[in-house]
């Protein structure tokens, strides 16, 4: 029998986890994969900058959903034997308990275990993250203003804001409106370049979910009595956990695996092209045009397509759509993302925790920085995400800036040399590094990075039900559904997706429903 042909446009984590679930379920089908880059895993690559790895965005392999931590072992097991820096420290870590579990110092395909710390610098001060009564808090903020804050907590949960619309009155609801000031809005603002009361709900009740105060100390308290938790921290809100898995060379290592085993099945990866057109007619989608490497155009029948790819570029390739929705998709919005890596021979800032780490280092994945004289969002500190994504370990610390824009503005517009300088000056301005100890930079940008829950967001469903209406057309991960989801939620859409092909099922609920806090939608 003829197989049926599935096109899949984008080779991130939900087209390589779609890939992976049609040729390891089914024979059935001929799969071709279209990815426009030179990378594969879309946002979660790991670029390779003279031995010296950045993870773009950062990156925990730890998911609620039981397939999807079953899935990641299966392809990378986890390390049976310490991590360099787990040995140099004489650190205790959770190992695998089966008998050929792998030794990251020997062996490459392996998931370490990480410890995960993140933390806040404001006023020239570290406050945790997410925020703790701790005495550390007290201290940096001070009495009265830790009154204010409580006193306006209590306040929201006496006096909620009802029918809330904003993410700013998402926060408020949760945290109080001094704590929202404090902590929450210029850091926002700063990510996504406007207001926070342009913002919808809905960012926060995907990205935040059930996160309070109350479970924040809740959460610390139990701390306390608790012996060490494992990797499964089934009872613990995502933005609490305290530990998670990581390839050894970051995330990219593993969807670079997976476009290896994909391939020796059978499919075909098509590097540096791109779908410019796809033939729909009322009830489906018949082939898609592609402007391969070479830059020539040919023209692919498909059975099936599974898009990854930005909601607003699909709708513009499509050839029949209507009016309202050509609007609505026009309108979508995306904030892009830059990141400059800095490698230096030390940093500035001292490490003051009790925790031990290489070279006395600040212990941190990440640091959000909430100063606001500086335009970087966070840094990530690579030598705590993974011993092996630093080529020297024991002599430079490796350190990746996050910047938040858009595509055309003056961040964006900067040539790479003045882009690094800049960074750099940043670094110094508060107080991470001086100038004489760095070695080397690079900037790298990301364009698309994040889907925005602004722009004609509120009119989304114009565009959802119109596509719903081509029965073999399934959007996939976080730009092909316009949502800002995790690594696991876009592998979950790509999973869904799947099973809708292999059963014949052309309603897309189960794939839109991954990753919805109904409750909260309920409420609404």
């Amino acid at each position: 029998m003829q197989k049926k042909r599935v096109v899949i446009i984008g080779a991130g984590p939900a087209g390589l986890t779609a890939a992976f679930e049609l040729v390891h379920q089914s024979d059935a089908y001929e799969i071709v994969i279209i990815e426009a880059t030179r990378a594969i895993g879309g946002i979660s690559q790991t670029v390779n900058y003279k031995g010296n790895r950045i993870d773009i965005g950062g990156h925990r392999f730890f998911s609620k959903s039981d397939r999807v931590m079953e899935w990641w072992q299966a392809r990378m097991p986890m390390l049976g034997a310490p991590a360099k820096d787990d040995l140099l420290l004489k650190r205790d870590v959770e190992l695998s308990d089966k008998p050929d579990a792998p030794d990251p110092e020997k062996e490459d395909n392996v998931l370490l275990v990480r410890n995960r710390l993140s933390r806040i610098l404001f006023l020239s001060k570290f406050f945790d993250y997410p925020i703790t009564l701790s005495a550390r808090t007290v201290q940096n903020l001070g009495l009265f203003k830790m009154a204010k804050i409580g006193f306006s907590y209590i306040f929201a949960r006496l006096f909620p804001i009802k029918n809330e619309q904003t993410l700013e009155e998402f926060f408020i609801n949760r945290f109080g409106r001094e704590l929202y000031a404090t902590f929450f809005k210029d850091y926002t603002e700063k990510v996504w370049g406007v207001a926070c009361n342009e913002i919808k709900a809905e960012w926060g009740a995907q990205r935040i979910k059930g996160l309070s105060i109350t479970k924040t100390l809740i959460h610390a308290f139990k701390k306390l009595f608790e012996s060490k938790q494992g990797i499964d921290q089934k009872e613990v809100e995502t933005s609490l956990i305290e530990r998670f898995l990581y390839p050894k060379f970051g995330p990219g290592q593993m969807w670079e695996h997976v476009a290896e085993q994909v391939q020796s099945k059978g499919v075909q990866l098509m590097m540096q092209s791109r779908v410019v057109r796809i033939e729909n007619h009322e009830n489906g989608v018949s082939n898609v045009t592609i402007l391969d490497a070479a830059g020539n155009e040919q023209i692919m029948e498909c059975d099936y397509l599974i898009s990854s790819m930005p909601v607003r570029d699909l709708i513009a390739s499509l050839k029949h759509v209507p009016d309202q929705v050509r609007t609505v998709a026009k309108g979508l919005l995306y904030r892009d993302f830059m990141t400059v890596g800095v490698l230096v021979t030390k940093l500035k800032i001292q490490n003051e925790t009790a925790i031990k780490t290489v070279s006395d280092i600040v212990p941190d994945n990440w640091i959000y920085i909430q100063e606001p004289h500086v335009r970087v969002g966070r840094l990530q500190i690579f030598n705590n995400w993974s011993p092996y994504m630093v080529k020297d370990l024991a002599n430079t610390v490796w350190i990746g800036m996050e910047y938040f824009c858009n595509e055309g503005d003056d961040l964006w517009s900067k040539s790479d040399e003045a882009m690094r300088t800049f960074g750099i000056e940043e670094l110094c301005e508060i107080g991470v590094i001086q100038k004489e100890n760095v070695l080397d930079s690079v900037a790298l940008k990301v364009p698309k990075a994040y889907p925005a829950y602004f722009g004609t967001y509120d009119e989304f469903d114009v565009v959802r039900d119109f596509v719903d209406t081509l029965s073999n057309l399934f959007l996939v991960g976080r730009n092909g559904t316009h949502r800002y989801n995790n690594m696991d939620h876009s592998m979950l859409s790509a999973m869904a997706a799947v099973e809708n092909i292999i059963k014949g099922v052309t309603t897309k609920e189960n794939i839109w429903d991954v990753n919805i806090e109904k409750e909260y939608h309920e409420s609404k």
